[in-house]
């Protein structure tokens, strides 16, 4: 087993990073080589703009190479709860970003030439308990008649040849897709300096003032100086951002691979070759990688930390959830086990905007594969003087109370969904 991402272990390494000191003056300094930061990065450096992206560590090392590879459209809440929370108008405008993200990443792919198995798979979102499909069913026709006719209801009689498991139901969202998250992660970033955009990997900020309408941005490979400054780190966002620090928690989420399945093995697991979630509050997601694994993940454990001993935990949590759902793969082999953090904000909506100075983008909630690189070319036409297309613009986000670095509150939010689970 390898306690590595299988995203990253299967896609070649960026090679376009520019080596050496960093220096010099840009029109956007981006900080974070993730989706969005390298979203962000093409759309400008596309617009003629002197971007530079500072990354941490390498392209894609964070979220963005370390999920579960399903491009869903959809709101990670029901629609029904997104319309009571957030009204109408904005429910169907972040609904439709989402819808809008699937397009924007396929128009990417094919435009830059991207080879990461994109392909339009839909998504089930299938009812773990009887009185869980009469949710799905509430919600799916506020969905289906308000904002999105690509979609269906399922019956578990349906789901026979969708998935080898019995379900309650499920509603399939046609739009959905999925994707080999390493290989699109150092496309976009070749796309990005193919089209101007200066990429620097290993390049941590440590210290961001501003002086004279600039800022001032001191990294491990030098200082730059930039008009404009996009935040793009989300869970792996430094102390030394703490506004967003204080209102995002970094939430360790984790993945399984299995070897590959054989043609029996795959029919009698995912006939219909789709990304899946259920409806758990502590749930799983999974699907078939383009090797024929299966890609498991949840939930494990809620941890602010992802390490191999942390990792190993909860990846066998995850294989005894595995063995529940698939008891026919209960013993198979475990070829990759990793985690990673996930931006999460207190009522899961994302958040992207302008703060004392700082462009962001961020607070993806587990459904940042999809919403980050849109988003983040979105916050670009905002830094350009484009029209706003910001979903979430001026949107409230409070700070989370008691919560200023780590999330030491994650083990009894732990335990109260646990408990959400016996009784719901």
């Amino acid at each position: 087993m390898k306690y590595v991402s299988y995203w990253h272990d299967t896609a070649s390494r960026f090679a376009g990073a520019v080596q050496g000191p960093v220096e010099g003056h840009y029109d956007v300094a981006v900080i974070g080589g993730g989706f969005t930061g390298l979203g962000a990065a093409r759309q400008l450096a596309l617009a003629g703009a002197k971007v530079v992206v500072l990354e941490r560590d390498t392209v894609g090392f964070g979220a963005s190479g370390r999920n579960g590879g399903h491009l869903n459209n959809g709101l990670a809440h029901s629609y029904l709860a997104a319309k009571q929370e957030l009204g109408k108008e904005r429910a169907i405008a972040l609904y439709k970003a989402l819808d809008d993200s699937v397009d924007t990443l396929e128009a990417i792919i094919v435009e830059e030439g991207i080879d990461c198995n994109f392909r339009r798979a839909g998504k089930l979102k299938l009812a773990s308990k009887p009185q869980h499909f009469a949710s799905l069913a509430k919600n799916f026709e506020a969905v289906h008649a308000e904002v999105d006719p690509d979609t269906a209801l399922l019956s578990p009689a349906d789901l026979k040849s969708e998935v080898g498991s019995p379900f309650h139901g499920a509603m399939l969202s046609k739009k959905s897709a999925m994707m080999h998250m390493g290989r699109y992660a150092v496309g976009l970033a070749e796309a990005a300096a193919r089209r101007g955009a200066t990429i620097v990997e290993n390049a941590l900020v440590t210290e961001h003032s501003q002086a004279g309408g600039r800022h001032i941005l001191k990294t491990a490979k030098g200082v730059v100086t930039a008009d404009n400054v996009l935040v793009a780190t989300g869970a792996y966002t430094t102390p030394n951002f703490g506004y967003f620090r204080r209102r995002i928690m970094a939430v360790g989420s984790f993945i399984i691979a299995t070897r590959p399945l054989t043609d029996v093995e795959v029919a009698a697991t995912m006939p219909g070759n789709r990304t899946c979630v259920n409806t758990m509050n502590i749930g799983n997601y999974w699907r078939l990688s383009p090797d024929n694994r299966l890609i498991f993940g949840g939930r494990a454990r809620f941890s602010a930390t992802s390490d191999q001993r942390s990792d190993a935990k909860s990846g066998e949590i995850l294989r005894e959830s595995l063995g529940r759902i698939f008891p026919h793969l209960a013993k198979v082999e475990i070829d990759y086990c990793w985690g990673g953090l996930v931006d999460v904000t207190k009522d899961r909506y994302p958040r992207a905007g302008y703060h004392d100075g700082l462009w962001y983008a961020m607070g993806y909630s587990g459904h940042g594969a999809q919403l980050s690189t849109h988003l983040g070319m979105t916050m670009a036409d905002a830094i350009l003087g484009r029209p706003d297309r910001n979903p979430v613009k001026d949107l409230d986000w409070p700070a989370v109370p008691g919560h200023f670095g780590k999330p030491w509150f994650l083990p009894f939010v732990g335990l109260y969904f646990k408990m959400l689970d016996k009784i719901q």
